[in-house]
């Protein structure tokens, strides 16, 4: 199974580059995994907000095949422990899903044509972080699902 990250934009701060960097090569041991960062121009970002989305929806959906499992990460989507989350990436696995992709979107959220497309939604809290922080934050809890599926003591309950 693949595991593909899309996010919008670029991540800004580099000690956030740092600790995505950390967790993306750790996760090389487990899964195939990768980054696709889809940029947008900054005439696109003077628009309007529901213009940026649409504009981000139509880049996001040109990287996605009709057979992806879309999981959009949304402060709204359903929350998950660790645990949880381990389960639904081995179901995930077990189904034979070819290609995961999660989404990040960007700082206005998703346009209602990807939660239309979506197969799940996730929140990682119920607080609410910037669309920067929450990369890091996800890799290191898909890294953390890898090692209680495989049994290794990265995780403490």
């Amino acid at each position: 199974m693949k595991i593909l990250l899309l996010q919008i934009d670029k991540t800004q701060n580099s000690y956030l580059s740092e600790g995505i960097e950390i967790y993306t090569k750790r996760l090389i041991n487990y899964s195939s995994f990768d980054i696709n960062t889809i940029q947008i121009s900054k005439n696109i970002r003077k628009r309007s907000v529901l213009e940026q989305k649409l504009e981000e929806t139509k880049l996001i959906l040109q990287q996605i095949q009709n057979d992806d499992f879309l999981i959009l990460l949304d402060e709204n989507g359903k929350e998950l422990n660790s645990i949880e989350f381990s389960d639904f990436i081995l179901k995930q696995q077990n189904r034979s899903t070819k290609r995961i992709i999660f989404i990040i979107g960007g700082p206005f959220g998703f346009d209602t044509k990807l939660y239309d497309r979506a197969n799940y939604t996730l929140s990682l809290s119920k607080m609410t972080f910037s669309h920067q922080m929450i990369r890091l934050f996800f890799v290191e809890q898909l890294y953390r699902a890898f090692t209680i599926l495989k049994g290794e003591k990265y995780h403490h309950e």
